[in-house]
């Protein structure tokens, strides 16, 4: 039988991530319910590797996988037809990578975008909320993708010091999201962050060079990273040199 799961009141702590259900257990990586989604509550959690993922018409629930989705972004695999998209977006003036210029429109497209796959939603009203409250207190960020002044994808993630968790992405044409990501990617490797949480394992994750660690191995890379500085959360093009060759720079 698994252990009870631990119901939350608005001020409780969460459980250490270690007491999350496992394998065998209804639901692996299921840590506790209940709580509050302020910005204490979150900073804390994301502290200790845990995240809230939940539907419609459920309590908060928390999570700690074992293992970890990550992206370490020395291996991030640009693919050909990727490559060519960036160079190709870095050399159009009507083309732009900006950061927190439209976090909420960000947050907005990424909950009501429809995903093959999927009916409805895991950002829940109350998520968009409180992450636009993380947002407005420094540690949740948006990348955008903008064409012709238009927002036409993007991702947002959570920032504590370089420890750096992707949340959710939105493409409203082809590769827009993609390209946001190579940006995140760029920026990280710009200021010696070395991995993206990417919270749970998908085959897009995988070919884009993610892969799973150890559940204690990525609370000790969190550990250390949230007590570095935070970076500045702005792009410059010169970052796309992180992975275009500097030759297809504009003259």
């Amino acid at each position: 039988m698994p252990s009870q799961l631990p119901w939350l009141e608005p001020h409780d702590p969460l459980p250490a991530p270690n007491l999350a259900w496992g394998e065998g257990d209804p639901a692996p990586g299921l840590l506790a319910a209940g709580g509050a989604l302020d910005v204490t509550n979150l900073c804390a959690a994301y502290a200790q590797g845990t995240f809230p993922w939940y539907g419609p018409g459920q309590p908060i629930l928390w999570w700690a996988p074992d293992p970890r989705m990550v992206l370490p972004v020395q291996a991030f695999r640009l693919h050909r037809s990727l490559h060519k998209k960036l160079q190709a977006f870095r050399r159009q003036a009507n083309c732009e990578i900006r950061i927190d210029s439209a976090f909420k429109d960000v947050i907005t497209a990424c909950a009501t975008k429809e995903r093959a796959g999927q009916a409805g939603t895991w950002i829940v009203p109350e998520m968009v909320n409180a992450y636009t409250d993380l947002h407005l207190a420094g540690y949740a960020h948006s990348v955008e993708t903008w064409v012709n002044n238009q927002l036409v994808g993007g991702l947002y993630c959570v920032a504590l010091g370089r420890a750096v968790f992707g949340e959710s992405m939105f493409a409203h044409i082809t590769d827009a999201s993609k390209i946001a990501l190579a940006a995140l990617v760029c920026l990280c490797r710009r200021h010696g962050i070395p991995m993206i949480d990417c919270q749970q394992n998908t085959q897009h994750l995988t070919s884009l060079g993610g892969r799973e660690i150890p559940r204690a191995d990525f609370q000790t890379h969190i550990d250390k990273a949230r007590q570095q500085p935070a970076v500045s959360w702005r792009f410059e093009p010169v970052y796309w040199d992180e992975l275009l060759p500097s030759r297809t720079a504009p003259a």
